[in-house]
């Protein structure tokens, strides 16, 4: 056995170079041959860009996301698993940082690929190609996103140089998540006609795979310098099962988006489904097998690098296979798929039947996202209830039941027919924009999700931050103890109807999929702190008297109905170029259907205001009960001492008033 440290040194910087090579040439081997199976790097029909963009590009894209990958999923591990001020810490920021500017270099080869590939021009250094250039970027809808894609990673770089708290880093990863927005508006998600499906379901993709693999690639750079610990790999594995589901499930979506059927899987874009589909399967086995059996050796280095090095290296060879994927002709003819109607035209989607009662409950359009969103908040609570009753700590059946009944309202209200007929129809949009804000935080509200974190989610002892620590952080922060005082509540959840809907806001929730995105983040959060302000069992900043609570609430609620006749009064559309020009030959006439928007908007406003006052009162009348048996408590431990007094007073009260008489 050799025991000389130098030699020992020099083999294992042997062996690092040697894994390196190995992963470059796995990487180049898969994208060469994914090009060649799906043809993407053959020369085009009408402008052809050449050779060296046509195999450059998918290069420039595997590396643009193998560098942001990595870079993402270092902050996400260093936020979830590093403690503050260690070196894990700073070794992970480091990897973040040298992995960004890998992103911008490779990203700007990339941006100027696709230029050259869009418009079939040829690389040149006159002022007329910059000046192209700089319109790509500016003006065309892809070339912005790849510039947003770019300023994002420049942004984590100087960041991840400059930040050494977890605070800092957390907002790092925040910016480095946001950056894959753009990319998930690219690509084939752009055009296919389930377009708000696809981009959700590709942007869940990009999500979980940074996660997994940049949390992996991270593990190995803190497991060469000894810096982790079993704790720390126990963390990201839980992180890693949840992006593993994530991106079976997206990916599912996003194939049948592109393939349609199962016989179009037979080509050229279905083989190398196929070898993204093997490559998921063997990593998904290798990970439960870790899960299952080397946690209780996980101090057999050997055995932890051998299956390391085998998820990293089938990794890459699946993010090669997907860099040629996203250049490969899918089976299903997006272009094909929209028509020529106004709606289709409007929308990108085909006019749904007339709304009834049986379409009602039969058409659905799903999102992904929040799909997602819904079966982990389920899930996560499930497990915490569990822990709690393993414990043998209470936790009442009937916040269960509620959580989970507002987790699956929104869900049918974000994928079923709310979504597929909103586009189209005022009244529905309204109902659906009611029921986020007013029906859904009712019942998710008593569900309680912060105690029930606080004391189901086992708290950390290494300064580093798991989901409990950062879901009392949030809460505590000065801008949350802000917003969740009950009047600045109540004036966001009254004023954001007149300011989203009379301002142009409205256009861009109802034209852009962000813009729809953000609506519903916006009216679930302004509704959940209004009436966590009236009913909240999580701990607040401030509690208004019952009889104050009472009172803001008739006042909000009045609010409503005021802005539910002023839509129902409107003489003019709010969206004319939009629910007046879809060419609808079913249902009421567009400013019809308006009105009885404002009529669900002033009327809908009933049952929740009722539900309310019920929970408000019983809350009431349970707290006056309590501080009367408080009271009564207190009195049996002084023997009536207090009665006594109030009596003696009363006597001498009354025989002050009798000598003052006889004088």
């Amino acid at each position: 056995m050799n025991t000389n440290p130098s030699i020992a040194s020099k083999g294992f910087v042997a062996r690092r170079i040697l894994f390196a090579v190995t992963l470059i040439a796995t990487f180049v081997a898969f994208t060469i041959t994914a090009l060649q199976i799906g043809g993407a790097a053959n020369p085009l029909l009408l402008v052809d860009p050449g050779a060296v963009v046509r195999w450059g590009l998918p290069f420039a894209t595997g590396v643009t996301q193998l560098a942001m990958a990595i870079a993402i999923g270092a902050l996400v591990l260093a936020s979830y698993a590093l403690p503050i001020g260690s070196k894990q810490l700073a070794t992970a920021l480091n990897v973040a940082a040298s992995s960004s500017v890998v992103w911008v270099i490779a990203g700007l080869i990339q941006f100027l690929f696709t230029y050259l590939s869009v418009t079939g021009l040829a690389l040149s250094s006159n002022q007329q190609f910059g000046s192209q250039l700089v319109l790509f970027a500016t003006q065309i809808d892809l070339g912005r996103y790849l510039a947003f894609n770019l300023i994002g990673g420049a942004v984590v770089a100087v960041l991840a140089v400059s930040v050494r708290g977890l605070t800092g880093t957390i907002f790092t990863a925040t910016v480095g998540l946001a950056s894959l927005v753009p990319l998930s508006l690219t690509g084939h998600a752009a055009g296919t006609a389930n377009h708000g499906m696809a981009v959700n379901a590709l942007g869940l993709h990009l999500v979980a795979v940074a996660i997994w693999f940049g949390g992996l690639a991270t593990l190995a750079v803190l497991r060469t310098r000894g810096q982790v610990g079993l704790d720390v790999v126990k963390r990201y594995s839980a992180m890693a099962l949840v992006a593993f589901v994530l991106i079976t499930a997206s990916g599912l979506i996003s194939a049948w988006l592109r393939v349609g059927s199962l016989s179009a899987l037979i080509g050229p874009y279905g083989a190398l489904l196929g070898i993204k589909a093997a490559i998921l399967v063997t990593l998904g086995a290798l990970g439960a097998a870790y899960r299952l059996r080397h946690f209780k050796n996980w101090n057999d280095g050997e055995r932890f690098w051998r299956l390391i090095s085998i998820e990293i290296v089938l990794m890459v060879s699946a993010i090669g296979v997907a860099a040629a994927l996203s250049r490969t002709a899918p089976p299903l003819n997006a272009t094909a798929l929209v028509g020529t109607s106004p709606a289709e035209i409007l929308t990108g989607q085909k006019l749904p039947p007339e709304l009834t009662f049986v379409t009602f409950f039969t058409q659905w359009r799903v999102d992904p996202l929040w799909l997602a969103v819904v079966a982990i908040a389920i899930v996560g609570y499930l497990i915490g209830v569990i822990r709690l009753n393993r414990r043998g700590d209470k936790w009442a059946i009937s916040r269960t039941i509620s959580w989970i009944f507002g987790m699956l309202l929104l869900a049918f209200i974000t994928n079923g027919s709310f979504n597929a007929y909103e586009e189209y129809l005022f009244s529905v949009h309204m109902m659906a924009h009611m029921l986020l804000t007013m029906a859904v935080p009712i019942f998710l509200v008593p569900g309680a999700p912060i105690t029930l974190i606080s004391r189901a989610t086992e708290k950390r002892h290494d300064d580093s931050r798991g989901l409990r620590e950062w879901v009392l952080w949030a809460v505590h922060t000065r801008y949350a103890q802000f917003v969740s005082q009950p009047i600045v509540a109540g004036l966001l959840f009254a004023t954001s109807l007149v300011v989203f809907y009379y301002t142009p806001i409205f256009g861009w929730a109802t034209r852009d999929h962000l813009g729809h995105e953000w609506m519903i983040v916006h009216f679930l959060i302004t509704g959940y702190l209004f009436v966590q302000a009236l009913i909240g069992i999580d701990p607040g900043p401030h509690r208004l008297p019952y009889a104050m609570r009472i009172g803001l609430l008739i006042l909000v609620l009045a609010f409503h109905a005021f802005f539910g006749l002023a839509i129902m009064s409107g003489s003019g559309l709010l969206l004319p170029d939009w629910f007046g020009a879809m060419g609808r030959t079913w249902g009421a006439a567009p400013l019809e259907d308006q009105h009885i928007g404002g009529g669900i908007a002033w009327g809908i406003g009933e049952l929740p205001t009722a539900a309310l006052t019920i929970i408000v009162s019983v809350q009431w009348f349970r707290s006056d009960a309590r501080e009367a048996r408080r009271l009564d408590r207190a009195a049996d431990r002084g023997d009536n001492k207090d009665f006594e007094q109030y009596n003696a007073m009363l006597a001498r009260l009354a025989e002050r008033d009798a000598k003052g008489g006889k004088k």
